[in-house]
């Protein structure tokens, strides 16, 4: 692997046709090792003089936001500069010129930004449900499996079993075995083909590490934020919300609030990020897991204007679908406001339609312009009297930017989706605790209702 990676750079710079294997824009280890595998599988099935070169679907800025990559490829021994980005090679350019042929890896949808690229797509291979209107017209190999790293090992194994050297079955192994949240039955994430090629990979590779090895090292590595920025932090697992060119970004930050809020100079960390992205506000979702294994949510809204971030806080505090129960700590800054929370079933993906909620209320309720911060003359109390007269309207669906299109769908494993803890781990670890907590809270909830009709 490592050497043919150090032929596809050098292949870059010659004026010739070339074939992508691209990977999703989350970029997750399923998608980084699957556009690498089936690349470097092309490359060596195919006959003719063709170039064959995978390209990770990021600025190589953004590598370090995805520690179980980086940590991936440290174990493997790939230098992250053998590796080719996105913002290093110009795939329009090469289209309008001729020379682009395209293979999708983990994504069959590409966003509004390259939908010229569409024409040049030769194949797709993916693991989730086809979107009929947005996919490409060419040949498309979809299986519903835990991971597409799975279906890269079977194409591998099937094809040209020989070509398989340890540093390539290690990456699909460890891959896989992530995905599929180690294998584990009670998760039911693993599908019998998955099980399949992780046995098939031991069998041929013995000393590959140890399935919990692997995957509690990976799992580490991917909630590890200790060596990231702030910018880093807040964008590593990050959406937003807009309306009427006002926007909120909503991070989730995988350690306790009160070591965030520590951390030498936030606040012009967090002015500066707004800035930057032009947010008007910033809402902070912490999760961490306490010496007893228990989950523990906080969330912390950052906005210097005053009335923008009462109403989101009104709209939090308020919430009865679902109530988040929080508890107020005492900020010495005016314009952060941190909570704890009581409810800790509420992700970030049932906390957005509430800041849907809380945007769609402020600009029903003042005329006040974002063009300045302002912290004076706007009372708690006038807030929460528009608040109630306000209603309840949404805002419908989610958007990046009003400027930018929605992403296509990102794989189920990804940071992108949702808060990965969502998804729940296995059996004695923290995450699977607070799972199986969710789901019995949901069954008795049911219940309760059916009893009750």
């Amino acid at each position: 692997m490592e050497n043919y990676l150090q032929g596809c750079r050098a292949a870059l710079q010659e004026s010739r046709p070339i074939h992508v294997v691209l990977g999703n824009e989350a970029c997750d280890l399923d998608s980084m090792v699957s556009a690498l595998a089936l690349a470097f599988y092309l490359a060596k099935t195919t006959e003719a003089e063709e170039v064959f070169v995978p390209v990770l679907n990021i600025k190589r800025s953004e590598l370090p936001l995805r520690g179980d990559n980086v940590f991936f490829l440290q174990k493997i021994h790939i230098p992250e500069s053998l590796l080719i980005f996105r913002d290093e090679i110009d795939l329009h350019a090469l289209h309008q010129a001729g020379q682009l042929t395209l293979i999708l890896v983990d994504h069959h949808v590409l966003p509004r930004s390259d939908a010229a690229l569409e024409e040049a797509v030769a194949e797709v291979l993916d693991h989730r449900p086809v979107d009929q209107k947005h996919c490409p017209p060419c040949h498309v190999s979809v299986e519903l499996v835990g991971s597409c790293a799975t279906l890269v090992a079977e194409r591998i194994l099937q094809g040209a079993p020989e070509i398989l050297d340890r540093q390539t079955a290690a990456l699909l192994h460890g891959t896989i075995i992530l995905d599929c949240v180690n294998m584990d039955l009670k998760i039911g994430k693993a599908t019998l083909k998955d099980n399949h090629y992780v046995e098939k990979l031991e069998a041929l590779f013995p000393d590959l590490p140890s399935r919990n090895d692997i995957f509690d090292s990976l799992q580490k590595a991917k909630f590890d934020v200790s060596g990231l920025t702030t910018e880093q932090m807040l964008r590593k697992d990050q959406k937003t919300i807009s309306r009427q060119g006002t926007k909120v970004a909503i991070s989730a930050i995988y350690m306790d609030m009160e070591a965030f809020l520590q951390r030498s100079g936030l606040l012009a960390d967090l002015h500066a990020f707004c800035q930057a992205h032009g947010y008007d506000a910033l809402v902070a979702m912490t999760i961490f897991f306490n010496t007893y294994n228990e989950p523990v949510r906080q969330l912390a809204v950052f906005c210097p204007h005053a009335a923008l971030r009462m109403t989101i806080c009104g709209i939090l505090e308020r919430s009865h679908s679902p109530s988040l129960k929080l508890t107020p700590v005492p900020s010495s800054h005016p314009n952060l406001q941190a909570y704890l929370q009581g409810n800790t079933q509420v992700s970030r993906k049932k906390v957005l339609p509430l800041l849907q909620e809380a945007l769609s209320a402020y600009f029903d309720s003042t005329n006040i312009p974002l063009g300045q911060p302002e912290t004076e003359g706007v009372s708690r109390e006038q807030v929460d009297k528009e608040l109630d007269r306000a209603g309840n309207s949404l805002l419908s669906g989610l958007s990046q930017d009003e400027e930018e299109p929605p992403l296509p769908p990102t794989p189920m494993n990804s940071l992108v989706d949702e808060c990965p803890l969502d998804q729940g781990l296995p059996k004695f670890s923290a995450e699977v605790i607070f799972e199986k907590c969710s789901q019995i809270s949901l069954s008795e909830s049911t219940t309760a209702s059916l009893s009750k009709k």
